[in-house]
């Protein structure tokens, strides 16, 4: 059964098309030289990405992989300007990244409810003949074509945006953590990589506030290499002010088991060690744990970092698990490193060879949908043309 949490989709986008600019000579009954009077070619449309926070996942792209623009309409006699293209507006969940399919680099982030950004801009429309009237050629009987439209495959990353991230091994409690503190109700289970996909969940605390935290699947010791799941879906954690790593209280040897995991954040992007971080031993109930025994544990914990002992199943420590992310959320040294995350991450170019199994690849058939009409019909120039950035015209 194919999951509803896709946060890879590849899509292909064509804008819009300029109108051509019209040649057309004036007639009238007792006017018979009324000279040029050819419109300009309409824009063609632009495709168009825009934020919106109802989504929360590419699933609806994933089955609508060509967007079409529409193109502008020619331009007419009586200096009358072509229709405009129809935009074509993408929504995408906040947290989009988009990058060149075919070259993997970078192109743009939608990060905002209602923020825009222009994928592909649609053609300009071609200038009409009115517009090459001189003194000296009075009566011009050629118009421009419009700019071609613009034809672009896209890889559309998601990228979660929570505050709290979690990152453990697998069967670890983490999706026992989220459905304890929020309302979100993971898949649990008493065996590993019980968590496919990742899930958000908010987590009330004092005084009316709130905050998100996010589950991630378990990532295992070799996964920047490609083993498990968890390597994926990192960058879900990318974002993240805060780190929360949890590692059972049964675990042989915690700080051994925290140290893979830093390990493997380091491997994947160094960049999250910058993060602030809270280790969270869990499953404390299994063990009867008392205060003799929490010290014997400390002695061999990390030294660096805050450490909490709770379990989740019997509500143990979880108000104070609550208060101590809170403190270190807001704590002056993590503002400082995590001021505007969203707009502080790195964006590098990307191969998406490994990928091939989350993306559909089919391109058979991209570009036979268009088949040439009298529209695509260039109009044919009696000279060359000025560039068009030298003509002024109502976009």
């Amino acid at each position: 059964m194919e999951s509803n949490f896709i946060d890879y989709v590849k899509i292909y986008c064509r804008s819009g098309r300029g109108g051509r600019g019209s040649a057309h000579l004036h007639r009238a009954k007792y006017q018979p030289k009324g000279g040029p009077d050819g419109g300009n070619g309409g824009r063609g449309g632009h495709v168009i990405l825009r934020g919106n926070r109802n989504y929360w996942t590419l699933l609806h792209l994933r089955y609508d992989r060509h967007i079409r623009a529409g193109h502008g309409g020619n331009g007419s006699k009586c200096k009358s300007t072509g229709r405009k293209g129809e935009d074509r507006y993408i929504d995408v969940p906040c947290g989009t990244v988009v990058y060149n399919a075919d070259t993997g680099a970078y192109i743009c982030d939608v990060t905002d409810h209602g923020q825009e950004v222009i994928l592909l801009h649609g053609g300009r429309g071609g200038l009409g003949n009115f517009n090459f009237a001189t003194p000296t050629n009075q009566a011009p009987r050629y118009a421009q074509p419009g700019e071609p439209m613009q034809e672009l495959a896209v890889i559309l990353e998601l990228k979660l945006l929570a505050d709290v991230g979690l990152v453990g091994f697998p069967n670890a409690g983490k999706s026992t953590l989220v459905n304890a503190m929020s309302s979100a109700k993971p898949k649990i289970g008493n065996y590993p990589f019980t968590t496919l996909e990742p899930s958000l969940g908010i987590v009330p605390y004092r005084d009316g506030r709130s905050f998100v935290i996010a589950d991630i699947p378990g990532i295992i010791e070799g996964a920047s290499e490609g083993r498990g799941l968890g390597l994926r879906f990192l960058r879900h954690i990318e974002r993240n002010s805060l780190l929360l790593f949890m590692v059972p209280a049964d675990t042989d040897d915690i700080r051994k088991e925290y140290e893979i995991l830093l390990n493997e954040l380091r491997q994947f992007n160094p960049e999250l060690l910058d993060k602030g971080r809270i280790l969270a031993i869990t499953k404390c109930d299994l063990l009867g744990m008392d205060d003799e025994l929490i010290d014997m544990l400390k002695e061999n914990l990390p030294t660096d970092l805050p450490v909490v002992f709770i379990s989740a199943v019997a509500q143990q420590g979880l108000q104070q698990l609550k208060d101590l992310l809170w403190q270190e959320m807001n704590s002056e040294s993590n503002k400082i490193a995590s001021i505007n995350t969203i707009d502080t991450v790195v964006h590098r170019d990307k191969d998406f060879s490994h990928l091939s199994e989350y993306i559909d690849d089919d391109d058979e058939g991209w570009g036979d949908d268009y088949p040439a009409d009298d529209d695509d019909i260039e109009y044919i120039d009696e000279e060359d043309f000025e560039d068009l950035e030298d003509f002024e015209y109502e976009d």
